[in-house]
């Protein structure tokens, strides 16, 4: 299968997608798409990491790049006006670096460290503008990405936002636990786990701030509009376990649904590897059957009105992201440097991350 014509590498050599990880239905039914803003998005956003010392100009320079963090964003939030992208992408790279921290953090057993950034994150996603001088520059980051997020739909949408991602900061420091424990979860409990730590609603929720619309309790929680958003994120997390397994594992991580079937489950790693591979087949199929309703949904909030066409075209907008986040996820999973472990001087370290930047010796 050729690689995306427009994709963030710079040869045109096909994307090699190992058998086992293959989705031919992914690849026929999925079309991939890119926002056109994408190539001055992946140069901004290589600036942010600059300017916000995220990570060290070395390291910005050899991967940022080829780690793909904009292909991702911007095959997702099609139709959002540029700055609402930049900020999303921009929020996003920190999201992958914060992500690396906390692994390093676990690794090299900082919990203090940890504890300092978690409650950093708290109080800066509350008030972020007193934290944009903070001295930990991921917290000041952090607070950019804040400010900017905040300045596109009403304080509602802000609140709802927060009260989402401070769950995700606990749902990380329930993950720093467990690791330095030792303690892999049962499956529904990291299923109900990872859907915090991946972020499911955090996503969801920027789906309106792409489509310039917030969307009243009424419309997200329909049951259409839900499941269609749950689904689509439970693919990404679920193909991202299957890409991460052998990561994961070089890692000794515990958060993995592979894992979590090998653990409580009594299965071997090629049954376990087979049984994510079902789930994540299983979510693409019901996708195609509930978007029809969602889209349907979408239809009869047309009632004549401007707000019923507003709400309407927003709802249309959102679902038909949902739908390209399939592809864009499937796609980052085999063009990233992220997952290339194979490749790694030492399959436990990524070779993107700075340990003493992060204060390590």
């Amino acid at each position: 299968m050729p690689a995306f014509p427009h994709s963030t590498t710079s040869t045109a050599t096909p994307t090699a997608v190992p058998p086992s990880l293959s989705l031919p239905v992914i690849e026929a039914a999925f079309p991939r798409k890119l926002h056109p803003y994408w190539p001055r998005l992946q140069e901004q956003t290589r600036t942010w990491l600059l300017r916000k010392r995220l990570m060290p100009a070395h390291k910005v320079k050899e991967y940022a790049d080829r780690l793909c963090y904009t292909d991702l964003m911007a095959g997702y939030y099609l139709g959002a006006p540029d700055e609402v992208l930049q900020a999303i992408a921009d929020y996003s790279a920190w999201f992958f670096v914060w992500d690396d921290r906390h692994d390093r953090d676990i690794v090299h057993r900082r919990p203090e460290a940890w504890r300092r950034l978690r409650l950093g994150l708290h109080a800066a996603l509350d008030s972020p503008q007193e934290y944009l001088r903070h001295q930990d520059p991921l917290v000041a980051a952090f607070a950019d990405s804040m400010v900017r997020l905040y300045s596109f739909l009403p304080g509602t949408w802000n609140a709802r936002f927060a009260r989402h991602f401070h769950a995700v900061i606990e749902a990380y420091d329930r993950e720093f636990r467990n690791r330095t424990e030792g303690v892999v979860p049962a499956v529904e409990e990291y299923l109900e786990l990872r859907r915090l730590t991946f972020a499911h609603w955090i996503w969801t929720d920027l789906l309106e701030a792409a489509a310039g619309c917030e969307l009243p309790d009424a419309v997200r929680k329909h049951p259409a509009y839900r499941r269609a958003a749950l689904l689509s994120q439970e693919f990404a997390a679920w193909y991202n376990d299957l890409c991460s397994l052998p990561k994961e594992i070089a890692g000794d991580e515990v958060h993995n649904l592979g894992i979590s079937l090998i653990t409580h489950e009594g299965l071997t790693l090629e049954e376990a590897i087979a049984e994510v591979r079902r789930r994540v087949e299983k979510c693409i199929n019901e996708f195609i059957f509930v978007e029809r309703h969602a889209l349907r949904f979408a239809d009869d909030l047309a009632d004549g009105t401007v707000r019923g066409k507003e709400l309407s075209l927003a709802v249309r907008a959102c679902v038909g992201n949902m739908r390209n986040w399939f592809s864009t996820v499937y796609w980052f999973h085999h063009e990233s440097g992220r997952y290339m472990v194979d490749s790694w001087d030492d399959r436990s370290t990524p070779p993107y991350v700075d340990n003493e930047a992060a204060g390590e010796k």
